[in-house]
């Protein structure tokens, strides 16, 4: 299948609290290699998806005050291909101005992709499969999300309800069907019974689309957001001063709600949403238990050792994730299930079940005035 009207929008946005102490308001996780890959987050994921649509057609959405280390992990990148954001306004905002500024470029008949920086791929040839279909499917008029298998009842994840089958009518894409529902996070139980039935996935929070139909989508269920971001789009190229005074007059009051809630949720309602199936291997990595799970076994006592293993020091300890500061020697008597991460002016202990609420800690931080740390 050829994709040259094919472009990949990457948000990479949000501090990844859980990931405290290592991701930072000022370097957040997707610019750390997290699996000793060799590559950052956000360089595997712009890898990954320049090699489906080539490096030109690949843009990244992220905060003003990361401009210069993304460009600097992505030298390919032009400048052109990077919308910095003063403030973050969530989701929907990031990737309604890419696509209104394509579209500017290209033409509204264009489709996007939104692929955010900190996702793990195990399977890039399958990746691409799944996304060759999602661009058939959106060519077709929908707004179409890739639905990662369920192959446990997690909790940690938002589930899509798949409906009827789009095969007949979309052949390019044999596994495309519409979207039912989408489903927030659910309890064990609920979990579990969605499992059963065979007809959830999970939502990897992954969409493809037309500009036309994302940006006809937004003038009909956020019309203030689309009409503040197509103000913007209006003067984005001539840069300079009127990027600058659009940007202070519109972007402060965009509404900060996520893509699945602006446009996802209530377009499935009408039956603008379709899905095809994603089964790539993929994994969000929200926490350090889901880092511990990718990472592999350091010995035959389960430890997950991030950095240099020649800095920690063991006995009696099993089931750790640790990742020790450079320079500094990190050792455990008789702890089991931890996380530990050391940091030069941080240390996080906590039990790695309860890795999730990180991001209270975090919060509690804050709270006591330590934003020198955050």
């Amino acid at each position: 299948m050829t994709l040259d009207d094919f472009y990949a929008i990457i948000p990479a946005g949000g501090v990844g609290t859980r990931l405290w102490p290592l991701s930072r308001q000022a370097r957040p996780k997707f610019l750390f290699d997290l699996l000793g890959s060799g590559r950052t987050m956000i360089q595997a994921t712009f890898d990954r998806l320049a090699g489906i649509c080539g490096g030109d057609h690949v843009v990244v959405s992220t905060g003003q005050s990361h401009v210069d280390a993304v460009r600097q992990q992505l030298g390919a990148l032009s400048d052109d291909a990077i919308f910095a954001e003063p403030v973050p306004r969530d989701s929907t905002a990031a990737i309604a101005l890419s696509t209104a500024v394509l579209a500017r470029r290209h033409g509204g008949s264009i489709v996007v992709g939104s692929f955010a920086a900190d996702h793990v791929i195990r399977d890039d040839r399958a990746f691409t499969r799944s996304v060759e279909e999602a661009v058939a499917v959106a060519r077709a008029g929908y707004v179409t999300t890739i639905g990662m298998a369920a192959s446990r009842p997690s909790t940690a994840f938002g589930y899509i309800h798949q409906g009827d089958s789009l095969a007949a009518d979309i052949p390019q894409a044999p596994d495309a069907c519409l979207v039912s529902e989408f489903v927030e996070k659910p309890d064990a139980a609920t979990a579990q019974a969605y499992l059963s039935t065979g007809e959830y996935r999970w939502n990897a929070g992954m969409f493809v689309m037309r500009a036309d139909v994302l940006m006809e989508s937004l003038e009909r269920f956020v019309p203030d957001l689309y009409g503040s971001v197509m103000s913007i789009a209006e003067v984005w190229d001539r840069g300079g001063d009127q990027r600058r005074r659009a940007m202070e007059e519109y972007w402060p009051g965009i509404e900060k709600i996520a893509f699945d809630y602006a446009v996802a949720e209530p377009l499935s309602l009408a039956g603008g949403v379709a899905m095809v199936a994603g089964g790539f291997g993929w994994d969000d990595i929200g926490d350090f238990n889901s880092v511990a799970a990718l990472l592999p076994s350091a010995d035959s006592r389960n430890m997950k050792i991030l950095g240099d293993a020649d800095n920690l020091v063991c006995l009696d300890s099993a089931g750790d994730m640790v990742a020790p500061a450079a320079g500094r020697t990190v050792a455990l008597l008789g702890v089991d299930d931890m996380v530990v991460i050391d940091t030069p002016d941080a240390l996080l202990v906590a039990p790695r079940a309860r890795s999730q609420e990180v991001k209270d800690l975090v919060a509690k931080l804050a709270e006591y005035g330590r934003d020198d740390i955050l």
